[in-house]
């Protein structure tokens, strides 16, 4: 058996290890009275599908976006307005039609991921004709714009955010269960996951690849590097649009905070952590991340200093990740 092949029986053995333990988590919760884990996985898995979002612009597109969480807010701010308009019966416009807005989740999902993928469009057309720290700036300066816009809006709370009073309705579903929530969200992400899985390992994902590595090549070959990357941009957009859309309702609550370009910056480091440029890595990476933070938050305030010593260890003895660690990859990207 060559190294290939048993890399690849230990990628579907952590994969279907880790799928396993997700399916049966709030069964596991609930018989040991510690129901607490079935919300927090709920908020892994949400931050999970952002995670991948990302992955598909760093591992794969070789694009380094530190605006990425303005498309996590946009979609969280569509199910929160949504929801403010529904509650107050107040039109959110008049024209072409009456809209008083929606609590269905049929609605304002799809709603949300669509609007994140609009903003996403606009944002990567023009970032996108820039390289290197301009492309980092200038995503940057978009995330924080949005952040500023949002914290102008009075009606919707301004700094303070707004609050929802229960979560967004969904026929044969009861969200406001925490087990029935939690599988809609691992539903969601396995579905992603499949959905990118497919899409970089077909031809898409091969010219993305070779604009990653060389786009002045890629162009000379006929291929025009720019509209796959920004096809790219526009489907992370969408992903993180729906971590937002579920991360509001998980919550009950959407702030501007959540376009600050530190969420961005967890968001990285949870590639990072799990491994970029292998889909699977970022959920690993989002569980890593955020049962760390829970763990030492116990401790200190001050957190992020021991998080600083273990992402350069992960970093430094393991180029893929923890993912990679598990799975015996090598050096560099798929």
């Amino acid at each position: 058996m060559t190294h290939t092949q048993q890399q690849s029986i230990r990628k579907k053995a952590c994969v279907a290890l880790g799928a396993m333990i997700l399916v049966l988590l709030p069964w596991v919760a609930a018989l040991t009275g510690q129901e607490y884990y079935i919300s927090f996985f709920s908020r892994v898995l949400i931050y999970a599908i952002a995670a991948v979002s990302l992955d598909l612009l760093l591992g794969y597109a070789g694009t380094v976006s530190l605006g990425h969480a303005a498309y996590v807010g946009v979609g969280a701010y569509v199910v929160g307005i949504l929801f403010f308009h529904s509650a107050e019966m107040e039109p959110l416009f008049t024209w072409p039609f009456v809209f008083k807005g929606c609590e269905n989740a049929l609605v304002v999902i799809p709603l949300a991921v669509i609007i994140s993928a609009l903003f996403a469009l606009v944002f990567g057309a023009l970032s996108l004709r820039t390289r290197g720290m301009h492309f980092i700036m200038i995503t940057l300066a978009f995330a924080q714009m949005l952040y500023y816009f949002f914290v102008s809006l009075e009606k919707y709370g301004g700094d303070d955010g707004l609050s929802l009073y229960n979560r967004s309705a969904l026929p044969g579903l009861d969200l406001g269960n925490d087990t029935q929530f939690y599988y809609l969200c691992l539903t969601l992400l396995a579905a992603f996951l499949f959905f990118c899985t497919r899409l970089v390992a077909s031809r898409f994902g091969l010219v993305l690849r070779g604009a990653r590595d060389n786009e002045r090549r890629l162009n000379a070959l006929g291929a025009n590097a720019y509209t796959y990357k920004l096809a790219c941009f526009v489907i992370a957009g969408a992903g993180a649009g729906l971590a937002g859309s579920l991360l509001a309702n998980q919550t009950e609550y959407v702030s501007p905070g959540l376009m600050h370009w530190t969420l961005s910056g967890e968001l990285m480091v949870m590639v990072l952590i799990g491994g970029m440029g292998t889909l699977f890595g970022p959920v690993l990476g989002a569980a890593a991340f955020l049962f760390m933070e829970e763990t030492l938050a116990m401790i200190t305030e001050h957190w992020m200093i021991y998080m600083g010593p273990f992402l350069l260890l992960v970093v430094i003895f393991a180029k893929r990740g923890l993912f990679g660690l598990l799975t015996g990859e090598g050096k560099g990207h798929d």
